[in-house]
C-alpha cells in the first residue's frame, strides 16, 4: 500500500468512525416514549420523565427531567425526595398544585449538581466581563440504582411514588465530560 492509499485509508477509517460514534448519540436518547398521568386514578399519583437518567456530569446537566403529578389539593404545594441504595436521600424539586389538583416540578441545574452528583457550581469573570460558570466535582455522586421519588405535600399527608433509575456514566457520558474539563465547564477536584 502506498503512502497515498494509506492516508485514504486513515482518513475513511476516520469518517467512518466518527459517523458511527456521531450515530450512536442520536440512537441513544430515543429509547421510551414519555410517560403520561393515568387519567383513570382519582388518588395522588406522580410520574417522571425520562425514567432513566445518567451520572455523567454533562448528560445530567443537560437532561430535562421533569415530574408531574396529579391527585393533589389545590393550591397546595409538593416537594419530590429520591430514596435510594445505601440510604440514599435527596430533595431534588419541589412544584405548586393548580386548581385541578396536578402539578409539574422540574428539576434544576442546582439540584442536579448539588443534589446528584455532590458538587458545586462556581464561577469567574472574564476579562471581557462576562460570568464564565463551571461545576466542580469534589465527591462522589449518589450511587447508581432503582430510586423511588416520593412526591410529598406540604399542607396534607398525600403522598405518591415512582421509580427513577439512575446509571452509571456510558463511555459517551465519560466523552463529554472528558471534553467538559478540557474546556473548563467542569473541574474535577476528587482525590483519585
Amino acid at each position: 500500500m502506498s503512502n497515498m492509499q494509506k492516508k485514504r485509508f486513515s482518513k475513511s477509517l476516520f469518517l467512518v468512525g466518527l459517523f458511527v460514534f456521531g450515530g450512536s448519540f442520536l440512537l441513544s436518547g430515543c429509547a421510551n416514549a414519555p410517560k403520561t398521568l393515568n387519567s383513570a386514578i382519582s388518588g395522588p399519583q406522580v410520574i417522571v420523565n425520562p425514567e432513566s437518567i445518567s451520572l455523567g456530569v454533562a448528560a445530567l446537566t443537560g437532561a430535562k427531567i421533569v415530574f408531574e403529578g396529579s391527585g393533589f389539593k389545590p393550591e397546595d404545594s409538593v416537594f419530590i425526595t429520591l430514596f435510594g441504595p445505601n440510604k440514599t436521600e435527596a430533595v431534588v424539586a419541589d412544584g405548586k398544585v393548580g386548581s385541578d389538583g396536578k402539578f409539574t416540578a422540574a428539576v434544576g441545574t442546582l439540584a442536579k449538581v448539588t443534589g446528584i452528583l455532590k458538587g458545586n457550581v462556581s464561577g469567574k469573570y472574564a476579562a471581557d466581563g462576562s460570568y464564565d460558570q463551571f461545576i466542580v466535582i469534589t465527591q462522589p455522586p449518589i450511587p447508581a440504582g432503582i430510586y423511588t421519588a416520593k412526591a410529598t405535600s406540604m399542607l396534607s399527608d398525600l403522598t405518591a411514588e415512582t421509580k427513577l433509575t439512575i446509571t452509571e456514566p456510558s463511555v459517551g457520558d465519560s466523552l463529554k465530560d472528558w471534553l467538559g474539563e478540557m474546556t473548563g465547564k467542569i473541574v474535577d477536584k476528587q482525590t483519585k
